[in-house]
């Protein structure tokens, strides 16, 4: 059966026949394999490639199959998986890591299916579920015009509800993911993480975490008071991971500590005095490297360490609604703001990132003139991207990955969302 070009719909009926899907890396945690269990159910033939031992252990089905090879051998090695199952379908979350971009060519040139999974282009509350591609490799394009048309077209999205995410749960997660990683290297010699840290490190980084929980979470709330207090006006700078490919591959920074760099000098040259900069650690940071401290340094060469204040934890809604606007490089954190009305200044490549939305101008001259985004607009590209590439639920909890679960299959089989 041949696919359709990447964003052309497939009939319902072909979606529906049982299908043979290959998963490849999931997010750590029990996503995939839970995944894998209610594809299974659906009646379709699933297998699962670990590239290592975290990748085994929370995979723990049927249908495992131990890629020991090079990253050289992986693309053979993927043509011969997707012949000798007959695979239709490939699953993957983030489609920036090295095997995965190599999979994607692959798949593309053997006409097979790809349903890339991601952190949601909206949050709080969804995921991403984009075929093709994500973020920049997303076929999605940049034209207001084109949302305002299509979501005309479309009936309201359907009611939504909140799920429950736990901090907790994603670093203990993490720490049990590295140690099946670090306890099984012989099995899988040849396995080069994405992640810059070995293992041992990142995990460290997660129990210091864990262990200044509360510490971290009282400071956090001690600066959103002083704030509130003293009702000085401030923008957002939240900051993503480090090792995420959206600044590897779809930004003009080679990593984080590049970003602060270009964003506090920018502030400290044009931002209008009494004027300050919160600078919000990603809630999902490993803690290996102190980022307060880096912020603290290029603050002080620029000569405006008073004016910069480092947020460690908090409600990100609650600090944002309160700011006159948030630069980001393309974090997912930039719809958040648009979706309040905050005027959103974007430093790499990200989907959202088009006229009457976000602001079009320098970086210089947004501290002084910031421009609201369109809500219609906004409104518009919300509603289309529900309706083609995002699902209701989440990660961190039971009840957040029973909703994955239940509409990511329903999309995948070209059924419409149920109503929560």
């Amino acid at each position: 059966m041949t696919s359709p070009a990447p964003g052309e719909a497939m009939s319902p009926l072909l979606l529906a026949a049982p299908r043979s899907v290959l998963l490849l890396q999931g997010l750590m945690g029990p996503l995939f394999r839970r995944l894998g269990q209610g594809l299974i159910r659906a009646g379709h033939r699933v297998h699962k490639v670990n590239f290592n031992g975290g990748d085994r252990a929370t995979w723990n089905l049927p249908g495992g199959i131990d890629y020991r090879g090079t990253k050289a051998d992986w693309p053979d090695a993927l043509r011969g998986l997707i012949r000798q199952f007959a695979v239709t379908d490939v699953m993957l979350f983030g489609d920036c890591r090295d095997y995965h971009m190599a999979a994607r060519d692959v798949c593309r040139e053997l006409s097979v299916r790809v349903h890339v999974f991601e952190e949601g282009y909206v949050r709080p509350d969804w995921v991403t579920m984009e075929e093709g591609g994500v973020n920049g490799h997303s076929s999605l394009p940049r034209d207001p015009e084109y949302y305002r048309r299509t979501a005309a077209l479309l009936p309201p999205v359907p009611p939504h509800s909140r799920v429950m995410s736990s901090f907790r749960r994603r670093a203990l997660q993490g720490l049990a993911y590295n140690a099946a990683d670090l306890f099984s290297r012989w099995h899988y010699p040849h396995w080069d993480n994405h992640r810059p840290w070995h293992p041992l490190v990142e995990g460290m980084g997660w129990a210091r975490k864990l262990w200044r929980k509360r510490e971290r979470e009282a400071a956090g709330q001690a600066l959103l008071t002083r704030l509130e207090q003293s009702a000085a006006p401030y923008f957002l700078f939240p900051l993503q991971l480090d090792s995420d490919a959206q600044i590897r591959i779809h930004s003009p920074f080679v990593g984080i500590a590049d970003a602060m760099k270009t964003v506090i000098q920018s502030f400290a040259a044009h931002a209008p005095a009494g004027v300050r900069l919160v600078v919000k650690e990603h809630p999902l940071d490993n803690g290996v490297r102190n980022w307060e401290q880096v912020a603290v340094d290029i603050a002080t060469k620029f000569k405006v360490a008073d004016r910069i204040d480092y947020l460690v934890g908090g409600d990100i809604e609650a600090i944002s609604a309160s700011s006159r606007g948030m630069v980001t490089i393309n974090s997912t954190t930039g719809t958040l703001g648009l979706a309040m009305g905050l005027p959103v200044a974007v430093l790499g490549d990200a989907i959202y990132d088009m006229a009457d939305v976000t602001f079009q101008g320098e970086l210089d001259d947004f501290w002084q003139r910031p421009t609201p985004p369109d809500a219609e607009t906004f409104a518009a590209w919300r509603r289309v991207l529900i309706e083609r590439c995002l699902i209701p639920g989440g990660f961190f909890s039971d009840e957040a990955l029973d909703k994955v679960v239940s509409h990511a299959i329903a999309r995948f089989e070209g059924r419409p969302l149920a109503p929560e």
